[in-house]
């Protein structure tokens, strides 16, 4: 009987050790599952007046699981070999519907397959599904409820992330900072997938202006090149033009005109490319229009030095500005706005534009009007056109070469503490005036 009793305890600490051990290798491999944790869905949601467009993007490995077939086989000849089966599939479980539970239709506009090289899963695979949802005529687009299961519906521990990335009348308009909307999942207490209410209700015109006048602020703010091609000009806005050099001061009342000729003339110049650019008119490869920019700059500063079209500097400025509204453009043409709401932006972007331009105008001329008084300001304007010229050398060999290099890099970096260089701009008019007027009185 004892010896029973000692067979049967051992027997029973033997299955407990057993246990411990298959409960340590459950918690190394879920351990290792969570160190490496599977890529999840992307569901981006683009808000427009009419209706929405969606862009998807599914990893391949999770959704060959849901799917059923090998979509990672040859995944570049994907859509060719499955397209049909993967078209049916995604609009069986793509289903908004309005406050009244009436359907709204969904047609995809295309499907690829593209890389994702960084990620905390690591590389992988996606297919990026490009989707339009249209709603009941007399219903809203910013308002309704998303039923989605796509690869969830098989694959309980997959999850998509829900996000607006453009939503025109509620201010949202960039691609670069989406606004979190929700997470699809499965709900395990009642075993459903929950859909996803999205509910923008605070939004309008007026919001979608707004935000495109604080988007041509920030366009300008951080445009480096379009701010210092404007200012370059501006270094000889004050100097009279006598025998092919720049020779004396013509006065407060001169500068201004001719400040205010060339502003104009810019703004005109960028106003007709911007609005044929942004309405599909006109369109040019990126690069070039890049390396335009950067040497309409290297022309303002050697003109800065010498005066090479003295008295037309407006029609230079025209000219340019016709240049950079095509790169003005590139920021609104990804929009796909209907006409309204796109001509209001191209008018909330240009003014944005111009606000932002007549303020660094406003906090910089009246110093370059105050050093251009003095006998210094010849070195003053020589230096700033030499380091202007350097500068616009550097963006077209990167533009041309499309690799960085370390003095682009630079100036970006010394664009960040511009409002330092608008300071000792202050304090050096300020010191050469004093100056000036100290050797005036000593010569008398």
């Amino acid at each position: 009987m004892m010896k029973c009793f000692i067979s049967f305890r051992c027997v029973t600490i033997l299955t407990q050790r057993l246990g411990y051990l298959l409960m340590l290798a459950l918690i190394v491999v879920s351990g290792q599952a969570f160190a490496h944790p599977m890529p999840n869905s992307l569901v981006l949601l683009d808000l427009q007046p009419d209706g929405v467009a969606v862009e998807l993007q599914l990893p391949l490995s999770e959704l060959q699981l849901a799917f059923g077939k090998d979509v990672n086989r040859d995944a570049s000849t994907l859509v060719e070999r499955l397209g049909t089966e993967l078209h049916a599939y995604i609009l069986a479980h793509v289903r908004p519907v309005s406050d009244d539970n009436r359907a709204w239709s969904v047609t995809i506009r295309d499907m690829k397959v593209t890389p994702v090289e960084e990620s905390a899963s690591g590389p992988y695979q996606e297919l990026s599904v490009n989707l339009w949802l249209q709603p009941p005529a007399d219903a809203s687009s910013r308002i309704f409820t998303l039923n989605y299961d796509v690869i969830i519906h098989q694959l309980v521990t997959h999850i998509a992330l829900v996000s607006i990335r453009q939503d025109w009348e509620g201010g949202i308009y960039t691609a670069e900072s989406p606004v979190e909307a929700g997470v699809i999942r499965l709900d395990v207490r009642s075993n459903t997938i929950p859909p996803l209410k999205i509910a923008q209700t605070n939004g309008g015109y007026w919001n979608g202006f707004a935000s495109m006048v604080k988007l041509g602020i920030h366009h300008i703010a951080e445009g480096t090149d379009h701010l210092l091609f404007v200012l370059v000009l501006l270094l000889s806005a004050p100097m009279l033009a006598q025998g092919g050099k720049w020779n004396t001061f013509g006065g407060t009342r001169y500068t201004l005109m001719r400040l205010f000729h060339i502003v104009t003339a810019f703004t005109i110049g960028h106003s007709v490319t911007l609005l044929a650019g942004a309405l599909g008119w006109l369109r040019l490869p990126s690069q070039p229009v890049e390396i335009l920019i950067a040497f309409s700059i290297l022309v303002s500063a050697v003109h800065a030095w010498r005066p090479v079209f003295a008295g037309r500097e407006a029609y230079i400025a025209a000219g340019f500005g016709l240049i950079h509204g095509l790169a003005f453009a590139g920021t609104l043409e990804n929009l796909d706005l209907p006409v309204t709401p796109m001509l209001l932006s191209i008018l909330g972007f240009n003014i944005g534009i111009e606000i932002m331009q007549l303020f660094v105008i406003a906090i910089t001329i009246p110093w370059l009007i105050l050093l251009s008084k003095t006998v210094f300001y010849k070195g003053i304007r020589i230096g700033g056109a030499v380091l202007a010229a350097i500068a616009a050398l550097g963006w077209i060999t990167e533009r041309f070469l499309e690799q960085n290099n370390i003095l682009t890099q630079t100036i970006e970096r010394m664009a960040t503490y511009s409002h330092w260089v608008v300071l000792a701009l202050a304090c050096t008019s300020f010191a050469c005036h004093i100056l000036d007027k100290s050797r005036d009185r000593k010569a008398v």
